[in-house]
C-alpha cells in the first residue's frame, strides 16, 4: 500500500476551510497517512499523507496562500491567509512532493487509511528508518 498513483488512484479533492484554496489529488482510495511530533505538526494536529509533486494540482487560491519555512527551510508551510487552514505543503522529507492534510479531503473517497508514526523529534532517525521518502517517488 502506497500513495503513488497507480491502476488503483482516483482523484480526491479538498481545500482549506474558507474554501479558497482548493486542489485535487491523485492518490489511492486507500492510502498510508503520517503523524509526525515534530515542532509544527504536533501544534497542529497534522496527519498527512505524501505524492508525488506532479500528482497534486491548485486549483483555486493561489493568491490566498502563504509559506512559512523555519529550520532548514526545506520544507514549505503553506497556509491559507484567510481561515490560517494548511490543507497541504512540501515536508522536509520529502521536498519533491506533497504532503496533503488528511482531514482537509473532500468527503467520500477514502475507503481506508492506515496512519504510520514518523518521530519528527528525532527527524534524521526517523528518515533514515520509515521509508518515508519513498512516497514521493513514482512507482514504476
Amino acid at each position: 500500500m502506497n500513495t503513488n498513483p497507480d491502476s488503483n488512484s482516483i482523484t480526491h479533492t479538498g481545500g482549506c476551510h474558507c474554501k479558497r484554496v482548493r486542489w485535487k489529488v491523485e492518490a489511492p482510495s486507500s492510502l498510508i497517512a503520517w503523524n509526525c511530533n515534530c515542532s509544527t505538526c504536533s501544534m497542529r494536529g497534522n496527519t498527512h499523507f505524501i505524492v508525488p509533486s506532479n500528482h497534486f494540482q491548485l486549483l483555486s487560491g493561489e493568491s490566498n496562500i502563504t509559506t512559512y519555512t523555519f529550520g532548514t527551510h526545506t520544507a514549505k508551510h503553506t497556509f491559507c491567509n484567510v481561515c490560517g487552514i494548511t490543507s497541504f505543503y512540501t515536508p522536509r522529507s520529502n521536498p519533491d512532493g506533497v504532503a496533503v492534510t488528511l482531514g482537509c479531503l473532500d468527503p467520500g473517497t477514502l475507503t481506508h487509511v492506515e496512519i504510520r508514526s514518523f518521530d519528527g523529534v528525532s527527524w534524521e532517525d526517523s528518515y533514515s528508518q520509515t521509508g518515508i521518502s519513498s512516497c514521493s517517488k513514482i512507482q514504476s
